[in-house]
């Protein structure tokens, strides 16, 4: 069954102007988030969207019909998503769904994902949609917090 998101958006390419948003969603998603620790500043955190990942990543944003900017995800050239953030009143009403569906129509051979263990949403999310869990870390990452490597491969696809 497929779940429509209750607003309109569009999904599309992001601009470079889009990254100041993207990289407030960010911001916004670890200013919320008790566990998660702040390893870089407000400013840092959007300059590196800016400069690296709309460089290096390709990035998706859903947009409102007042061009407002609610969501964004990034996936890296093989395949990795780096990231699928969302506006706080966007969440649990099927745009990360279709953020989702997006990605794996442009990567129809599979994608990977690290994901928080303290993450139990994220984690739920991902493996509704059919990812599985490859291994764990005891954090070795730069927030030092334990995490999960996931990956989703079509139906039929070997791994």
């Amino acid at each position: 069954m497929r779940i429509e998101p209750e607003e309109t958006y569009e999904i599309r390419k992001a601009t470079r102007f889009d990254m100041v948003a993207c990289g407030e969603l960010l911001n916004d998603w670890i200013d919320g988030t008790p566990w998660m620790p702040r390893v870089h500043s407000h400013e840092d955190v959007v300059r590196y969207h800016r400069e690296f990942v709309y460089e290096n990543r390709d990035v998706l944003v859903a947009e409102t019909n007042d061009n407002e900017i609610h969501g964004f995800a990034a996936t890296s050239t093989d395949a990795f998503v780096t990231g699928i953030y969302l506006a706080t009143n966007a969440r649990n009403k099927g745009l990360g769904k279709l953020m989702l569906e997006r990605i794996k129509e442009e990567n129809p051979a599979g994608l990977s994902l690290w994901t928080f263990v303290a993450n139990s949403g994220a984690q739920n999310f991902y493996k509704r949609d059919g990812f599985k869990e490859v291994r764990r870390t005891d954090g070795d990452n730069e927030e030092n917090l334990p995490d999960i490597l996931f990956a989703w491969k079509p139906d039929g696809a070997t791994a």
